[in-house]
């Protein structure tokens, strides 16, 4: 996939003193940050957010992932609705990479983005994933770049859903988990209780904490690529 290196005019949104505050915050995790963890296996991540609230604490997520992992290639993808929680600056400044909108180009192209999207990620997060996305993925629909690619990818995939009140108790949802767990290369990782902005109350759920995600990535890519017993 060609390469496209964030300069810090790209994307839309956030003027000079939000990518400002943006690198500010990523120099203070990093000075923060514990000692790396072990090796993720991987170095290139296709990290897919989607339109819940919960994806406005994507920028200070990857802070921690520099921080923790400098190694680590980190491609972002943001579907149209996770554009009104985080901006494609912050995370073009955050990752030296352009972010890509998750719809297919108006304009003719030259490569299919999907292909190339592929081609290069060794292993593929969706954090958040909100219901609506988890179900596509889960009935096998194809209809953005991101979708399809993980459709058709081989590397080990992780989806951390993000739901309202109710969502964990909807049959609908066990189902997509129950289909999504069949496939060999992807792991659902169970959201956490959270505070719904609507109701005031501990009743929604929101993303697991990226950490706990990113560790049951690394442990699907170790199962995948491990050696076969004799």
């Amino acid at each position: 996939m060609t390469e496209h290196k964030g300069d810090g005019r790209t994307g839309t949104g956030i003027g000079g003193a939000g990518a400002d505050q943006a690198v500010e915050a990523a120099e203070a995790t990093r000075a923060s940050a514990p000692p790396a963890p072990a090796g993720l296996g991987f170095t290139r991540l296709l990290l897919v957010a989607t339109g819940s609230v919960s994806a406005a604490e994507l920028p200070s997520w990857i802070a921690w992932l520099r921080a923790t992992h400098p190694e680590l290639e980190i491609q972002t993808v943001l579907t149209r609705s996770a554009q009104r929680f985080v901006t494609r600056e912050s995370l073009n400044l955050l990752t030296g990479r352009r972010t890509m909108v998750d719809a297919w180009p108006e304009e003719p192209v030259l490569r299919a983005p999907h292909v190339d999207l592929t081609a290069w990620a060794e292993a593929v997060l969706v954090h958040p994933s909100t219901f609506s996305y988890t179900a596509r993925l889960a009935l096998g629909l194809a209809d953005s770049p991101s979708l399809l690619t993980a459709q058709c990818t081989a590397a080990p995939v992780a989806v951390a859903p993000a739901l309202p009140p109710g969502g964990v108790r909807s049959h609908a949802f066990h189902r997509h988990v129950e289909s999504l767990a069949e496939r060999p290369n992807c792991v659902v990782v169970p959201p956490v209780p959270a505070l719904s902005l609507t109701t005031g109350r501990t009743d929604s759920w929101a993303a697991a904490p990226l950490p706990d995600v990113l560790d049951a990535l690394g442990a699907l890519h170790r199962r995948l690529t491990a050696e076969p017993t004799p």
